[in-house]
């Protein structure tokens, strides 16, 4: 099977620096399209002065009460910013866990890749009034599926 190029590449997020080419490293393909889901969501809106409407609102729901209500207000919400900000993808789902962690919103977010038809889902911790535990990577990959 080609490679898929017309996912794309672009910059990888956090950016990192190859030790042996001191250039950027990059990322392609699904792997660049989970990592500007990662920046949608911690992007707050307004935040980039050339694209105000870029990024979510997240951050605003911190020391919230986590009720069904606001719960379900915050998965619809997210999956408007993910729509509108990443092209690529389409039938974004997400769904909030707040028993899991005390203080910690685990948010499951799925998609399906447009031009492959490709499942693919990520976890995000968001903590509502506490700094994350560790500092490794701030989101999980689950299995990808492929659609028929």
């Amino acid at each position: 099977m080609a490679k898929e190029t017309f996912l794309g590449t672009g910059m990888k997020f956090p950016p990192q620096i190859n030790k042996a080419t001191g250039r950027f490293m990059t990322s392609s393909e699904g792997a660049n399209v989970k990592e500007s889901v990662y920046l949608i969501l911690m992007t707050q809106k307004t935040e980039r002065l050339a694209r105000p409407e870029f990024g979510s609102s997240i951050m605003s729901y911190a020391f919230t009460d986590t009720n069904g209500t606001l719960l379900n207000l915050l998965s619809q919400e997210i999956a408007g910013d993910i729509q509108r900000g990443e092209p690529r993808i389409e039938n974004v789902s997400v769904n909030i866990d707040a028993v899991t962690k005390e203080g910690c919103l685990m948010i499951y977010v799925d998609y399906t890749l447009s031009a492959t038809h490709q499942r693919d889902s990520m976890v995000f911790p968001y903590y509502l009034n506490m700094e994350p535990e560790e500092e490794s990577e701030s989101y999980e990959t689950m299995e990808s599926n492929e659609i028929e």
